[in-house]
C-alpha cells in the first residue's frame, strides 16, 4: 500500500464518519437542552426522558432497515440520505413550536442517526486494508467523539453568548431562544455532510455483490494498489460465491446454526456498549453535575471536559487497537468502567442535604419561602428523602421550578469525587467499548449477511440506548444517584465476565479470513 493509497483511505474514511460526527451531535446536543424545554414545556420526568430518548428510538426502527436497503441500493445513497434527515431535523427542531412537534423533529433526525451509524462504520470496513482496518473504522467512532464535545461546546458557547447582554444576541434572539440556538446550529455540518459525499467511491464489496467486478476492481485499485486488489476481489468473490450457496436469505439467513457464535457476540457487545450507562452520561451531563452542587454554568463546562475526555481516550485507542488487539482494549475498559461506577455510587452514597437561610436568600424571589422555612436546619441523607420532604412542601410543580437551585446548594458532597468517577468512566469507554463495537460488528459477519446482521445487532444497542435515556431522569428521581450508578456498575462487571468468555481476537486479518474462521466457509 502506497503513500497515495493511504492518503485516498484516509480522505474517505474521513468523509463517510462525517456520519459519526453529525450522529454525535444530533444525540448529545439535548444535554443542553433538557433543562429549558422542561421548563417552557412544563415536562414531567418520563416527558422529558422522552425528548431525549425519542431519537434513539427511531434510530433503532431505521438500523432495521437501513443494513438491508444498503445491501439493496448501495452504502453511498444512504449516508446521503441520512444527511438530509439531520438537515431537516435540525431546522425542524430549532423552529418547533410545541412539545410535539420538537419530538417529531428528533424522530426524523433519529432515523438519519441509525443509518449513519451502522452504515459509515460498514462502509469504511469494506473500503480499508486489513492491516490498518481497526484504525480507519475507528475514524468513525472519533468522529461521533468530536461530534459529541462539539454539541457540548457549543452549547456552552451559545449559554454564555445568551447571558452576554450584547445587542447583537438580543436581536438574534439568543437569550429567548437559546435551546433552539442549539438545536438549530446542526444544519450547517449537514449540509457539508451532504455535499462531501460526492467525493467518495460506491463500496467494492457491494459493487461485487452487485456483479459489477470491473467497479469493483477500480475502487480497490484506490485503496490497495493494482496487485493486492486482484488479490482482495478474487477472495470477496470466493467469499460471495460460498455464501450464496449457504445462504437461506434475508433476516433467516441470521438464524444459519454456522452464524450462532457471531451473533452472539455480536449482541453481547451491542446490549453492554449501552447498558452500562454511557449515553445516560453523555446527554445528561449537565444534569448529574448540577447534581454535584456546583452549579448550571460550571456543569455545562464540565460537560465540556466529559467531551474533550472522550475525544482523547478515542485517539488514544486509535492508536492501540491494531497494536494490542481488540480483546485486550475491551477487557481493561470495561474493568475500568465498572470501577468508576462504583466510585460514582459511592460518592452520591456520602452525600447529605440540608437548606440554610443562605441557600433560602439565593433562591428566585418566585420560590415559595414560607414552605420551605420548616426544613431549614433539617440534614437528609438521601436525595430521595430530600426530594420527597421538597415535594411535600412545594407540591410537584412548585420543586420543578426550582429543582437545580435546591439539588445544587442544598448537597454536601466531595464534587471531586464525582467529577473523577464520570471522566474515568468515559475514558475507559472511550479506549475500549466505544470504538471497538463497531469494528467488530465489521469484522465478525460475512459479506452476504453484513448488512443484514449489523442492522439487528445495531438495532439492539440503539434499543438498549433508548430505554437508558428514557429511563434515566426517573430512575434519578425514584432510585436515587447512588442506586442508579451501582447498577450501572454490575451491568459493567457481568459485561467483564462476558467478553473474557466470548471474544475472539480479530486483529490482522482479512474480513475472508475471519469469516472462514468464525463461521467456518
Amino acid at each position: 500500500m502506497t503513500i497515495a493509497d493511504k492518503k485516498i483511505t484516509i480522505r474517505t474514511a474521513l468523509i463517510a464518519a462525517l456520519g459519526g460526527f453529525l450522529m454525535g451531535f444530533d444525540a448529545s446536543v439535548i444535554a443542553g437542552v433538557v433543562g429549558f424545554i422542561e421548563l417552557e414545556f412544563s415536562l414531567n420526568k418520563i416527558e422529558l426522558g422522552w425528548s431525549v430518548a425519542s431519537l434513539a428510538l427511531a434510530a433503532t426502527i431505521a438500523m432495521l432497515v437501513a443494513g438491508p436497503m444498503s445491501d439493496r441500493y448501495g452504502r453511498k445513497p444512504i449516508l446521503r440520505a441520512a444527511a438530509v434527515l439531520f438537515a431537516i431535523s435540525a431546522l425542524a427542531s430549532a423552529f418547533a413550536p410545541s412539545f410535539s412537534a420538537l419530538v417529531i423533529a428528533r424522530i426524523i433526525g433519529g432515523l438519519g442517526v441509525g443509518a449513519a451509524l451502522i452504515i459509515a462504520p460498514m462502509y469504511i470496513a469494506e473500503i480499508a486494508p486489513a492491516a490498518t482496518r481497526g484504525r480507519m473504522v475507528s475514524i468513525n467512532q472519533l468522529n461521533i467523539v468530536i461530534g459529541i464535545s462539539v454539541a457540548f461546546f457549543s452549547n456552552y458557547v451559545i449559554l454564555n453568548l445568551s447571558q452576554s447582554g450584547a445587542a447583537w444576541t438580543e436581536s438574534a434572539m439568543l437569550e429567548s431562544q437559546t435551546w433552539r440556538w442549539m438545536l438549530g446550529i446542526e444544519l450547517i455540518p449537514a449540509v457539508l455532510y451532504f455535499f462531501s459525499l460526492r467525493f467518495v467511491p460506491e463500496s467494492p464489496r457491494w459493487l461485487a455483490m452487485q456483479g459489477n467486478s470491473n467497479e469493483a476492481m477500480k475502487v480497490l485499485r484506490l485503496f490497495n494498489g493494482a496487485e493486492q486488489a486482484k488479490t482482495e476481489l478474487k477472495l470477496i468473490t470466493r467469499s460471495l460465491t460460498a455464501g450464496a450457496e449457504a445462504a437461506v436469505g434475508g433476516f433467516r439467513s441470521l438464524l444459519e446454526p454456522s452464524l450462532r457464535k457471531v451473533m452472539m457476540i455480536g449482541l453481547v457487545v451491542a446490549i453492554l456498549q449501552q447498558i452500562t450507562g454511557i449515553n445516560a452520561v453523555f446527554f445528561y451531563a449537565p444534569m448529574i453535575f448540577e447534581q454535584s452542587g456546583i452549579g448550571t454554568d460550571a456543569s455545562f463546562m464540565q460537560a465540556v471536559l466529559v467531551g474533550l475526555t472522550n475525544l482523547v481516550f478515542t485517539i488514544v485507542a486509535m492508536t492501540l487497537i491494531d497494536k494490542l488487539g481488540r480483546k485486550p482494549l475491551l477487557v481493561f475498559g470495561v474493568a475500568g468502567m465498572a470501577v468508576s461506577m462504583l466510585v460514582l455510587s459511592w460518592g452520591f452514597s456520602q452525600a447529605s442535604y440540608s437548606i440554610d437561610s443562605s441557600l433560602l436568600a439565593a433562591l428566585p424571589a418566585t420560590a415559595d419561602l414560607p414552605a420551605l422555612k420548616p426544613l431549614t436546619g433539617v440534614t437528609y441523607d438521601t436525595d430521595l428523602a430530600f426530594r420527597a420532604a421538597l415535594i411535600q412542601q412545594l407540591g410537584e410543580d412548585g420543586f420543578l421550578k426550582i429543582e437545580s437551585e435546591l439539588l445544587s446548594n442544598a448537597i454536601n458532597i466531595q464534587p471531586g469525587v464525582i467529577l473523577a468517577g464520570i471522566l474515568g468512566f468515559v475514558a475507559c469507554f472511550a479506549i475500549s467499548i466505544g470504538p471497538v463495537m463497531w469494528v467488530l460488528f465489521s469484522e465478525l459477519f460475512p459479506n452476504r449477511v453484513r448488512g443484514v446482521a449489523i442492522s439487528i445487532v445495531g438495532l439492539v444497542n440503539s434499543a438498549v440506548s433508548f430505554l437508558v435515556q428514557l429511563l434515566f431522569p426517573w430512575q434519578l428521581a425514584n432510585l436515587g444517584n447512588a442506586s442508579t450508578f451501582l447498577m450501572y456498575g454490575i451491568f459493567a462487571l457481568l459485561g467483564l465476565g462476558l467478553v473474557l468468555w466470548l471474544l475472539p481476537e480479530t486483529r490482522g486479518k482479512t474480513l475472508e479470513d475471519l469469516e472462514t474462521s468464525l463461521v467456518g466457509q
